[in-house]
């Protein structure tokens, strides 16, 4: 993933927290917000609470990749939060569940 497509600056993760639209599943909870930008842009949260760090980068890797070969809506900012439950679970599982959450959430915005 391209440097700029990651959220760093804490400021813009509160703003995108407090503003944005928020979606709860099973492993993540994901914050958005539209932006102006013609890609999203993305910052996922491992708490340390899940386990040691190269467990919490494989996570991260995970997400990573499944954001970068998936064709998402362009435009937005993510806020990606891991739930303890995407620890045990399988690639193929989280591929799935990350997807159908962020692809259902902008399929309910355009219902309305």
């Amino acid at each position: 993933m391209n440097k700029q497509y990651i959220i760093r600056k804490n400021e813009e993760i509160e703003n995108i927290v407090k503003s944005g639209r928020k979606t709860v599943s099973k492993y993540f909870i994901i914050y958005n917000k539209d932006d102006t930008n013609l890609y999203n842009r993305y910052c996922i949260s491992v708490s340390k609470k899940l386990g040691h760090a190269y467990l919490r980068n494989k996570i991260k890797r995970r997400i990573k990749d499944i954001l970068m070969k998936n064709k998402i809506d362009l435009g937005k900012k993510y806020v990606i939060i891991i739930r303890k439950e995407a620890v045990t679970a399988s690639y193929e599982e989280i591929k799935k569940a990350l997807i159908s959450q962020i692809k259902g959430e902008t399929n309910e915005k355009n219902k309305q």
